[in-house]
């Protein structure tokens, strides 16, 4: 279970597929005015935005219950109003309430997870989502440096092929979801077995 923390705003950013986890990082490019907006007005107070994705394609889309806290690391302002930026993970949080707000964005009352210990994977556990990792990338003709990859750190491998998988939205927010280190990579290799099979039935992962 997630332990509780402080409660506060935030501005948030609706993105299906694209998950953020503690200490990982997420590069996005912001071209749409109400999202240049957040970013302007995040870079004027903390440097801080909640990443969350859809759970519909519907307009404003509803939102899953729980995203994670970026700070913005790194930031680019192009000419034309549009940024590049760099997010450092900083927090899981879940979603209390939507709030009624005039800014072009949407904001919500949210309640922040409080850091958790380190996590490691066992043996088992890391050397299954290695052997996975492997055989799914290979059947897609990835190419993988998988001298790096094994001098990963548990987080920053399970986190990583996380965030870079490409499962569908409901997969990766089962994965953003998930309790401790050890049930997200038991998942990541369950879904890799099972869009390895069933993936390519009508030509894409997604």
């Amino acid at each position: 279970m997630k332990a509780s923390g402080k409660t506060g705003r935030l501005s948030v950013f609706p993105l299906g597929g694209a998950l953020l986890f503690p200490r990982m990082h997420l590069p996005l490019h912001i071209f749409e005015p109400r999202y240049r907006a957040m970013i302007a007005d995040s870079l004027a107070r903390d440097r801080r935005i909640g990443m969350i994705q859809p759970r519909d394609a519907s307009d404003p889309p509803a939102l899953f219950d729980m995203g994670c806290v970026g700070r913005i690391a790194e930031v680019e302002a192009l000419p034309d109003g549009r940024f590049d930026i760099v997010l450092e993970g900083l927090a899981r949080f879940t979603v209390l309430r939507e709030l009624d707000v005039t800014t072009p964005f949407r904001q919500v009352e949210a309640e922040l997870e409080e850091g958790r210990e380190d996590e490691f994977l066992s043996l088992g556990e890391r050397a299954s989502l290695e052997v996975e990792s492997r055989r799914f990338a290979d059947g897609l003709g990835y190419a993988v440096d998988w001298e790096a990859v094994t001098r990963l750190d548990d987080e920053s491998l399970v986190n990583g092929i996380a965030q870079i998988a490409p499962f569908d939205v409901a997969s990766k927010q089962a994965l953003l979801e998930a309790d401790s280190l050890g049930d997200r990579a038991a998942l990541i290799v369950q879904l890799m077995q099972f869009y390895g099979r069933h993936g390519d039935e009508d030509g894409t992962l997604q």
